[in-house]
This record gives C-alpha cells, structure tokens and sequence, in this order.
C-alpha cells in the first residue's frame, strides 16, 4: 500500500501510485518455484561426451580415404566408385594386400584405418553405408576427417 506523508493539496484526487510490493512477491515466488522444479523436469541420460579437439591427423600409406559427395558418390582416393559392392570387394582386396605385405615383412599385422570425408549436405546414410561396408569388409577402426572450427587452434 502507498502512503503518503505530510500536507495533500487534494485529497479527493486518486492516488496515481501502483504498489508493485505484491507483483514483486508473486514473481519471487515464481521463481523460486522454477528454479527449484526445472531440474526435476529435465531428464538426461548421464553420458561422458567426447571432448572436441583438433589434431592434425596422421596419414601412413596403407589407409584408406573414402569421400562422399553432397549426391552420395562414394569416392576411394579419387577414383568414382559405381556401388557399395565395388567398395566393398575393393576394400576386401586391399586389406588382403596389406596382411600379406606385413606378413612377408614379418612385422606384426597392423590393420590400415579407414579415414571417410563426407560433404556437409550428404545424407547420413549415405555414409552409414561405406561405414558398414567398410566394416564388413574387415576394417576395425573408421574415422571421420573434418574441418576444424575458424579461430580453433592445435595443440
């Protein structure tokens, strides 16, 4: 309530002051009530998120670098493929060649790593597919090849 100290000139006039004293209480209560029912509504499922970095990338011959294009072209190095089943005996192939490169070398079978570029507006399955052809062929560890943020800087 408003309240008004010393001499009135009218006092029949109307007060033109707004007690905002309850409003301020309403929105406290308000927010506190939110503050307090808002964690119990989200509900999460706790996961440990990867952390984002940029490392250069290590490139050794005997990998394999598949791109895909915006209309779902499937690229080894930057020779066209015409399907998966080409990728995939071509990938059964040169995982052949190279277990048996390293077994006449006598060094430990160490399997090549399949590095896939995709096209930002390419449709994911599209490269779920070479994922899981690539898979299927033999090869154990796929990675994605992309460009880092602007402004980001390597350590």
């Amino acid at each position: 309530m408003a309240m008004q100290v010393g001499p009135s000139d009218d006092d029949d006039a109307p007060m033109a002051d707004i007690n905002t004293t309850p409003l301020v209480d309403v929105m406290l209560v308000m927010l506190i009530i939110f503050l307090i029912t808002v964690p119990v509504v989200i509900q999460t499922v706790p996961l440990e998120l990867p952390k984002v970095s940029s490392m250069p990338t290590t490139t050794k011959p005997e990998n394999v670098l598949i791109a895909v294009d915006n209309s779902g072209d499937i690229f080894w190095g930057v020779q066209r493929l015409d399907s998966k089943q080409e990728l995939f005996d071509k990938a059964v192939a040169h995982l052949k060649k190279e277990i048996e490169r390293q077994e006449a070398a006598g060094t430990p079978i160490e399997l090549p790593e399949v590095h896939i570029r995709g096209d930002a507006g390419t449709e994911f399955s599209n490269i779920g597919g070479v994922i899981y052809t690539m898979q299927r062929a033999g090869f154990v560890k796929v990675g994605f090849i992309s460009e880092p943020p602007a402004g980001s800087v390597s350590r």
